[in-house]
Order: structure tokens, then sequence, then C-alpha cells
């Protein structure tokens, strides 16, 4: 059962809508660690505000009642350009979080990441969804990222998106001001929050428990990892700032399926990928969850599709909170975008039908939008659609 009735997810107009009951119903550190950036939020702002840098430029009188919303990447074909984002410890803030995810998603025809940083086994949620991607942080160590890459191949899976823009930890002071660190330490913070969010605790927390015992970090590498819960164990955070070009190439020769790689802003980074063998990209900021200030995906967009030249998918990853949001990026150049928070958010409080809900709303507003813009097909948007509305600095 869903935390929320059906029929407030059902009132939910947005996926703005869902981001104040999730406030309501998670406990403050978990909400805090889903909502913050790094540092000054800065990046995490900018993501959101550069969508509002561009105004449309409709067409009418066009005959558009045949609209199709599909949209074709790395030869699959889906029912619109919008995925799931990966999002680490979902399964904490939802019950069995990454499985709903990857069933809504299936049921929707839309790509779903996994994040390597989840407290469900990889295989498990394959069971669920065989065409979902899966997300990996490099270990630091050659043969631990073959071990890795092979778990991964074994299991069936056959999208790896490669996410780059973690060198070192983040400075997330948001995170320590709200009392939240991986693994959690019980304390009677801890428990106060446990008692007055009764709701999660029961459905979520205490119910794991129950059913699946004390959550693992169960795929940042081969083997598994650091319980969500303890007082001394540390989760592995080992140096990678060591990994360059070579890694991804070692991963290259060994992966056989669709190669993506995350986190990049860069049009030099974007050419390099492509040389190296990247079949997808995903422009992005980590959410501005890594180096703040960062710019924003949506901004370095067109000089990254002129880099690229077609010869790789884009997806653009950051910001995305309404259909018209994915539409001013498929001008921009993107084939497609991701949508993380809203998404964790529609599953904290929903489950399963609180992503149905969410992902139904998104290819509403965008079959509506592409009728309001004047077109019949995705193939049809180019920049001739946008306008920037804010001068680009000097």
């Amino acid at each position: 059962m869903p935390p929320i009735s059906t029929r407030r997810i059902d009132r939910c107009l947005s996926l703005d809508d869902f981001e104040p009951l999730a406030r309501r119903h998670l406990p403050h550190p978990l909400f805090e660690y889903i909502r913050g950036g790094s540092e000054t939020n800065a990046s995490l702002r900018g993501n959101l505000r550069s969508f509002q840098d561009w105004g449309f430029v409709p067409r009418v009188m066009n005959n558009v009642s045949g609209r199709n919303a599909t949209a074709t990447l790395m030869g699959q074909s889906y029912a619109a350009p919008i995925g799931i984002a990966p999002m680490g410890l979902s399964a904490l803030m939802a019950y069995r979080g990454d499985i709903a995810m990857a069933r809504a998603a299936r049921s929707a025809n839309l790509p779903m990441i996994m994040s390597g940083s989840s407290l469900i086994r990889l295989e498990d949620v394959a069971v669920e969804n065989p065409d979902m991607w899966f997300q990996a942080y490099l270990p630091g160590e050659p043969e631990r990222i073959l071990a890795l890459v092979d778990r991964v191949a074994a299991a069936g899976i056959g999208t790896l998106v490669i996410t780059v823009d973690t060198a070192t930890l983040a400075n997330r002071e948001n995170n320590v001001r709200a009392g939240f660190s991986t693994p959690l330490r019980p304390g009677p913070r801890l428990a106060m929050q446990g008692m007055t969010h009764p709701v999660w605790t029961l459905g979520t927390f205490l119910r794991t428990i129950l059913r699946h015992g004390m959550p693992h970090f169960e795929n940042s590498f081969a083997e598994r990892g650091a319980p969500i819960l303890s007082r001394s164990v540390m989760r592995d955070f080992r140096k990678k700032d060591h990994l360059d070009w070579s890694h991804f190439a070692l991963i290259r020769e060994r992966w056989k399926g669709n190669l993506v790689i995350k986190g990049l802003v860069s049009p030099a980074d974007a050419e390099r990928a492509v040389l190296e063998g990247a079949q997808g990209i995903v422009v992005s900021n980590h959410g501005g969850r890594q180096l703040d200030g960062t710019a924003a995906p949506l901004r370095m967009l067109p000089a990254i599709r002129d880099a690229v030249g077609g010869r790789a998918a884009l997806l653009l990853d950051g910001g995305v909170r309404r259909g018209s949001d994915v539409l001013k990026a498929l001008a921009l150049g993107a084939d497609a975008v991701l949508v993380g928070r809203p998404i964790l958010y529609a599953a904290a409080v929903g489950g399963e039908a609180g992503n149905d809900r969410a992902l139904a709303i998104m290819m509403e507003e965008i079959h509506r939008n592409m009728a309001l813009l004047g077109i019949r097909s995705l193939d049809e948007l180019d920049e001739t659609f946008v306008l920037r509305t804010v001068p680009q600095p000097e």
C-alpha cells in the first residue's frame, strides 16, 4: 500500500506537487538529502533557472491531430523522450523504491537508470525491468572495475552508464546540517525523526528490515558494501581522483552493450567521449550535487550538440520539471531528458502508483505542448522554436 492515498496522488497536477507531500512524509535528513545540492546550491538553482532563459516561438494553423511523442535512443524506441535518472538510496526513501521506479518505467515504456548507490541488488531489479539501464560509480582499482562490469553483464543489462564527475566527495554542507550521513548513525536525533514520521518508519524502514533485512549498498562493487545503518562501519569511498580515460577504454573493451557516459558539461569532453566509444552522453552537473557553480547543462547543450554532431545519443539531466522543459531541451539538441528528484518524491509518497502518476503527468504535458507548439513529431523541433529571453553573458 502506498503511504498516501491514491486520491491524494491523483490530485497532484504537476511534478512540483509531490515535493511538499514528500517533505511531510520523510524524516528531515532524508528529505534534505534528496532536495539539497552542494555548498551554496548555486548549480541547483541554476539548473532550474536555465529553462526560464528560453521562450517558445510556436507555429499555428498546423494539423497537429496525429501527434507522436515517441523517441529512439541507441536503437530502442520509447513512448516519450524522458527517462528516470539514477538516484541513490531510493529504497530508503520508498519501500523497494528502485523496483517501484523500474516497474513504472516498464509500464510506461520509458528508460529507467538504476543507481550504483542503491540498496537493492541490481539483479533483483533487472528481473522487474529487463530493459533498465545501470549507472556505475567506478571503483578505484581496474580489477574491481572489471568485476563490476562483468556482474552487470551477467544480469542481462544492455546499457551501462558510467558517472565521471565524482573524482572526490562534494562538500554537501546541507547533509551535515540536516544530520544525514551514509551510513546513517543511530542516535537520539535520528530516533526522534523516526518517531515523528511513523508512516515512513513503519511502512518503509521497518517493513524493509522485517522482509529483507538491513539494507546494504548492494551495487557499488561486485561484492556487497556497507549497511545503511551503522554506528561504526564506514562506506567505501576510496580515492578515485586518479581515474582517467584509460579506465573508460578498459570498460569499452570489456563491455559489449551500449555504453553511456554521464556527468559532462564540456564540449571537449563530449567529443573525447565519442572518440573513446561512448554511444550516449548525459549532459549533467550531477543535479547540482558536485562542484557548486558548474554551468547548467541546458546552457551547455547547444555547444555539446555541435561537438558531438549526432555521433552519440544526447540526454540532458538537471532541472527538468515540466513537459515544456523537455521540449526546450530537445529544441536545443537533446534526444531525451532525465528526471530525478520529483520521481523519487513521487515514489516516497506513492510507491509505484506515485511514479505512474508522475510519468503520466510528464507525458500528458509533452503531448499537449506539442500541439500548442504546432508540431506533430519531435523530429520537427529545432532552435527556430525557441528564443533566448535572457541575454547570454559576454
